[in-house]
C-alpha cells in the first residue's frame, strides 16, 4: 500500500469520525432538551435532522419521545409502530411501545412488545427491567383478584402485600 493511499484512508476515517461525532452530539443534545422539557428547541433540532435524513431511526425515536412528552400519545405510537415495522432488529421502539401500552392498560400488547425487544437484543437491560416490572404488576393484579374472590386463599393477600413495595411508582 502506498503512502498516498494510506493518507487518504486516514483522512477519510477522520472525516467519518467527525461526522459520526457530530451526529452523536446532536442526539445527546436532543436527549438533554427532552429531559429538560425544552420541547420547542428539541422539535427544531429533530425537524432539521429529519429533513436531512428522514429515515434516521434514532432521531425518529427521539421524535416519538417528543410527541409523548407533549401529550401527543397517538402520534408517538404511530411513529414507534412504524419504527418497529421498519427496523424490527432495534429493541428501543419495541420497549418504548411497551411503556406506552402499559401506561394505557394494554398489558398483553406491552408484554408482546417487551418480548420482541428482548428477542431483538437479549442483553437490553432496560427492556429486561421493564419486563420484570410488568410481570410483577401482572402478578400483583392476580393476587389482588384472588384475595377479592368469594373464597380467597390466605396466601394471596400475603403475596400481594409482599409484591406491592417492589412495583415502580
Amino acid at each position: 500500500m502506498n503512502a498516498g493511499l494510506i493518507r487518504r484512508a486516514l483522512a477519510l476515517a477522520w472525516l467519518i469520525s467527525l461526522c459520526l461525532g457530530a451526529h452523536a452530539d446532536l442526539y445527546d443534545d436532543v436527549e438533554r432538551l427532552l429531559r429538560n422539557q425544552q420541547f420547542d428547541k428539541a422539535q427544531q433540532a429533530i425537524a432539521q435532522r429529519l429533513q436531512e435524513a428522514p429515515q434516521d431511526p434514532q432521531m425518529r425515536l427521539l421524535a416519538s419521545r417528543l410527541y409523548d412528552g407533549r401529550g401527543q400519545t397517538e402520534k408517538a405510537l404511530d411513529e414507534l409502530e412504524a419504527l418497529a415495522r421498519e427496523f424490527p432488529e432495534l429493541p428501543e421502539p419495541h420497549n418504548n411501545l411497551a411503556v406506552i401500552y402499559a401506561r394505557q392498560g394494554r398489558l398483553q400488547e406491552a408484554l408482546a412488545s417487551l418480548q420482541r425487544a428482548v428477542q431483538a437484543r437479549p442483553d437490553y437491560a432496560v427492556a429486561l427491567e421493564n419486563l420484570g416490572d410488568l410481570y410483577l404488576g401482572l402478578a400483583l393484579h392476580a393476587y389482588v383478584q384472588a384475595r377479592q374472590s368469594p373464597n380467597p386463599p390466605p396466601s394471596a393477600g400475603r403475596k400481594a402485600d409482599a409484591l406491592a413495595p417492589w412495583l415502580p411508582r
